[in-house]
């Protein structure tokens, strides 16, 4: 017989942590983590320049150097799996007073999430830059970490009600705890991992970079995982505590 309390805190933390994982999943998904606002350019010249950072941006090969430059100047956004661009959908830039504008993205594979960054992004004559090399790749390991940690909790929390067992609550309610921490590490280390890319990288003159909606919902599922978390480690010590007391009540 599971008490009214523990029931309504595993209700709560339930939903909490259904939350907490579509944010985070929706958050992974998209690239509007890191996004630049550029200058509009007039000039066939400069045009020429662009188009032709924009062709090697979604054809060439992945070169950090050249799709930061590409996002730096075509209003691009960035996230942990897309890189994203925008531009006008007609080839004639220059000829069109009021353009449309369309995003055009290009995922990061696998081998690219782990391609080492330098200390002077695109000069592979530099040294590899360590720090920025291991927060890039954190980035992106962790927040898979995260989202495995909750789909065991889910599977454990689904054989205990098979099983009509508060027992794995507590075991539970940590690996909610630790789904947390790797979501809001995952956040520092993608702030941090941007900060040291525009100290090593200049952004040009009237370029302004801000943070996008992808990294707001990633950083707002870290403390519902971890209030889900607090919620389910309440239940499973108050649960015990009554236990252990009515234990002892029926020896006595």
């Amino acid at each position: 017989m599971v008490d009214n309390r523990y029931a309504t805190a595993l209700v709560i933390a339930c939903v909490l942590s259904l939350l907490a994982t579509v944010y985070l999943s929706v958050a992974i998904g998209t690239q509007h983590w890191y996004q630049y606002s550029s200058p509009t350019v007039r000039g066939e010249a400069n045009l020429s320049e662009l188009r032709s950072l924009y062709e090697e941006f979604m054809e060439g090969e992945f070169d950090e150097k050249t799709y930061s430059d590409t996002l730096f100047r075509l209003n691009g956004t960035a996230g942990l799996w897309w890189r994203c661009v925008l531009v006008p959908t007609t080839p004639l830039w220059y000829k069109e007073p009021d353009l449309k504008m369309e995003l055009n993205c290009r995922s990061f594979t696998v081998p690219e999430q782990f391609t080492p960054k330098y200390k002077e992004p695109g000069n592979h004559n530099s040294g590899e830059d360590m720090l920025r090399t291991y927060l890039w790749r954190c980035q992106f390991l962790l927040p898979l970490g995260s989202l495995g940690l909750v789909v065991l909790a889910g599977l454990t929390g689904f054989l205990a009600c098979l099983c009509r067992s508060l027992a794995p609550t507590l075991g539970i309610g940590i690996l909610h705890l630790l789904a947390g921490l790797c979501t809001l590490a995952t956040v520092c280390c993608y702030l941090a991992g941007m900060d040291l890319l525009h100290r090593v990288s200049m952004l040009p003159d009237k370029v302004d970079g801000s943070l996008g909606w992808s990294l707001y919902l990633a950083l707002v599922s870290s403390p519902l995982h971890m209030m889900a978390a607090a919620l389910l480690l309440w239940a499973a010590r108050s649960h015990s505590q009554n236990y252990y007391r009515m234990t002892a009540y029926r020896v006595a």
